[in-house]
């Protein structure tokens, strides 16, 4: 497998979930502004969306997304899979950041947002959190008992609450992102990328 990605985007939670389940992958960095890989290559050739992250199977099959891929990564590895049980909060939960955490940073990375569209994109992100801080209150992990994909994608809206957007973070939350730094798949993709 290979794993278009760009620096700290969300294909980070890609490369930390191949990373968690030991998976054989390869990184290929892309130049989000200028739609190039590293190797020259044109992206929107790979990926006409033009954006990451983008991963390509062995048999020739590109996935884009992170509800796809993280699902998909997830059925590869049971490091990444929640309980039998669980499967469907899994995904459900993999939709929620994406849907309703994910899409509410745009205002921080539009460079024309002004200030109040920060601010109420602030406010509502506020909210999304406090929702998932409820999630975590009587357990390790966003979906139970063990770490999941869904815990990939929810380390890098946290970490671009904190110094993407510099927002607020619940307590539990904030206890949960240090304690989710220090695994080790988590510390390698952020070397891997260059953001330790």
């Amino acid at each position: 497998m290979k794993l278009y990605y760009a620096p700290g985007a969300c294909s980070l939670a890609d490369h930390i979930a191949m990373a968690e389940a030991g998976l054989p992958f390869t990184l290929e960095k892309v130049d989000l502004k200028e739609k190039r890989t590293e190797t020259g290559s044109n992206y929107t050739t790979i990926n006409p969306k033009g954006y990451v992250p983008a991963l390509a199977l062995g048999d020739g099959t590109i996935l884009t997304e992170n509800i796809a891929i993280l699902s998909y990564l997830a059925d590869q590895s049971e490091k990444l899979a929640a309980s039998p049980d669980n499967r469907w909060k899994l995904l459900e939960t993999i939709a929620f950041i994406s849907t309703e955490v994910h899409k509410g940073f745009k205002p921080f990375f539009t460079p024309d947002s002004t200030d109040e569209a920060k601010k109420a994109a602030g406010d509502n992100l506020a909210r999304r959190f406090a929702y998932l801080e409820a999630q975590l209150a009587e357990r390790d992990y966003i979906v139970g008992d063990r770490f999941t994909s869904a815990d990939c994608y929810l380390f890098v809206m946290l970490m671009w609450a904190q110094k993407k957007a510099r927002l607020p973070l619940p307590d539990t939350l904030t206890r949960y992102f240090d304690r989710l730094t220090q695994r080790p798949s988590i510390r390698q993709a952020l070397s891997a990328e260059g953001l330790d």
